[in-house]
Protein backbone atom coordinates (compact mmCIF):
# COMPACT_ATOMS: atom_id res chain seq x y z
CA UNK A 1 0.00 0.00 0.00
CA UNK A 2 1.40 3.40 -1.00
CA UNK A 3 2.37 6.09 1.55
CA UNK A 4 1.34 9.47 0.85
CA UNK A 5 2.68 12.54 2.95
CA UNK A 6 1.49 15.88 3.00
CA UNK A 7 3.55 18.24 3.67
CA UNK A 8 2.00 20.03 7.39
CA UNK A 9 -0.75 17.47 7.29
CA UNK A 10 0.76 14.03 7.85
CA UNK A 11 1.67 10.66 6.20
CA UNK A 12 -1.57 8.14 5.26
CA UNK A 13 -1.79 4.91 3.28
CA UNK A 14 -3.60 5.10 0.19
CA UNK A 15 -5.52 2.13 -1.73
CA UNK A 16 -2.76 1.21 -4.79
CA UNK A 17 -3.88 3.29 -8.15
CA UNK A 18 -5.93 5.98 -6.42
CA UNK A 19 -5.52 9.20 -7.99
CA UNK A 20 -3.32 11.21 -6.23
CA UNK A 21 -5.85 14.19 -6.13
CA UNK A 22 -8.59 12.57 -4.45
CA UNK A 23 -5.94 10.77 -1.98
CA UNK A 24 -5.35 14.44 -0.76
CA UNK A 25 -8.64 15.25 -0.66
CA UNK A 26 -10.07 11.73 1.29
CA UNK A 27 -7.43 10.23 3.26
CA UNK A 28 -5.20 13.07 4.17
CA UNK A 29 -8.40 15.30 4.13
CA UNK A 30 -7.07 18.56 2.52
CA UNK A 31 -9.60 21.00 0.73
CA UNK A 32 -7.50 21.05 -2.62
CA UNK A 33 -8.64 22.65 -5.43
CA UNK A 34 -9.64 21.26 -8.62
CA UNK A 35 -12.11 23.60 -10.31
CA UNK A 36 -12.04 21.89 -13.50
CA UNK A 37 -13.63 19.04 -12.21
CA UNK A 38 -9.97 17.08 -12.60
CA UNK A 39 -9.46 17.25 -16.58
CA UNK A 40 -6.50 18.74 -16.55
CA UNK A 41 -7.37 22.39 -17.76
CA UNK A 42 -7.53 24.68 -15.04
CA UNK A 43 -4.18 23.33 -13.16
CA UNK A 44 -6.06 24.44 -9.78
CA UNK A 45 -4.70 20.51 -8.04
CA UNK A 46 -1.00 21.39 -8.11
CA UNK A 47 1.53 20.35 -5.92
CA UNK A 48 5.14 20.12 -5.50
CA UNK A 49 6.74 16.57 -5.00
CA UNK A 50 9.03 16.88 -2.24
CA UNK A 51 9.99 12.94 -3.03
CA UNK A 52 9.53 10.41 -5.07
CA UNK A 53 7.95 12.64 -7.69
CA UNK A 54 7.21 10.25 -11.13
CA UNK A 55 9.35 10.52 -14.47
CA UNK A 56 6.06 10.10 -16.84
CA UNK A 57 3.43 12.53 -16.99
CA UNK A 58 0.04 12.19 -19.07
CA UNK A 59 0.02 14.24 -22.48
CA UNK A 60 -2.99 16.20 -20.94
CA UNK A 61 -0.58 17.23 -17.72
CA UNK A 62 2.47 18.30 -20.15
CA UNK A 63 0.68 20.42 -22.43
CA UNK A 64 -1.21 22.36 -19.95
CA UNK A 65 1.80 23.17 -17.69
CA UNK A 66 3.46 24.23 -21.13
CA UNK A 67 1.02 26.30 -22.08
CA UNK A 68 1.08 27.92 -18.53
CA UNK A 69 4.89 28.31 -18.17
CA UNK A 70 4.50 25.66 -15.19
CA UNK A 71 6.02 22.98 -16.26
CA UNK A 72 9.46 22.08 -14.38
CA UNK A 73 7.99 24.22 -11.57
CA UNK A 74 4.32 22.18 -10.46
CA UNK A 75 2.51 18.91 -11.23
CA UNK A 76 -0.79 18.19 -11.44
CA UNK A 77 -2.46 15.73 -8.69
CA UNK A 78 -5.28 15.43 -11.22
CA UNK A 79 -2.91 13.52 -13.50
CA UNK A 80 -0.85 11.31 -10.83
CA UNK A 81 -2.12 7.90 -9.35
CA UNK A 82 -0.75 6.45 -6.15
CA UNK A 83 1.53 3.53 -6.71
CA UNK A 84 4.42 4.34 -4.78
CA UNK A 85 5.47 6.54 -1.49
CA UNK A 86 5.86 10.39 -2.37
CA UNK A 87 5.67 13.23 -0.39
CA UNK A 88 4.33 16.25 -1.41
CA UNK A 89 3.16 19.78 -1.27
CA UNK A 90 -0.35 21.26 -2.02
CA UNK A 91 0.14 24.52 -3.63
CA UNK A 92 -4.06 25.78 -3.80
CA UNK A 93 -6.52 24.90 -1.21
CA UNK A 94 -10.38 26.29 -0.84
CA UNK A 95 -9.53 27.71 2.71
CA UNK A 96 -5.92 29.41 0.86
CA UNK A 97 -7.88 31.25 -2.16
CA UNK A 98 -11.00 31.82 -0.13
CA UNK A 99 -13.27 30.12 -3.27
CA UNK A 100 -16.18 28.58 -2.86
CA UNK A 101 -15.47 25.07 -3.33
CA UNK A 102 -12.67 23.09 -4.65
CA UNK A 103 -14.79 21.89 -7.71
CA UNK A 104 -16.42 19.03 -9.10
CA UNK A 105 -16.16 16.03 -8.06
CA UNK A 106 -12.86 14.10 -9.82
CA UNK A 107 -13.63 10.81 -11.48
CA UNK A 108 -12.20 8.02 -9.85
CA UNK A 109 -9.47 7.50 -13.37
CA UNK A 110 -7.09 9.60 -14.86
CA UNK A 111 -9.45 12.07 -17.30
CA UNK A 112 -8.79 12.86 -19.90
CA UNK A 113 -7.64 8.99 -20.92
CA UNK A 114 -4.16 9.17 -19.85
CA UNK A 115 -1.56 8.90 -22.87
CA UNK A 116 1.95 8.28 -20.87
CA UNK A 117 4.87 10.54 -21.75
CA UNK A 118 8.59 11.13 -20.19
CA UNK A 119 8.90 13.45 -18.01
CA UNK A 120 10.95 16.31 -19.64
CA UNK A 121 14.39 16.86 -17.86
Amino acid sequence: MPKLEVEGVGAFDVEEGKRLVLAIEEDAGVDILHRCGSYARCTTCRIEYLKGEPEKMTRAELEVLESRDLLGQVRLSCQALCDHDVSVRVLMTVSSTGLDGPGPKPEPRITPDPEWVEKPA
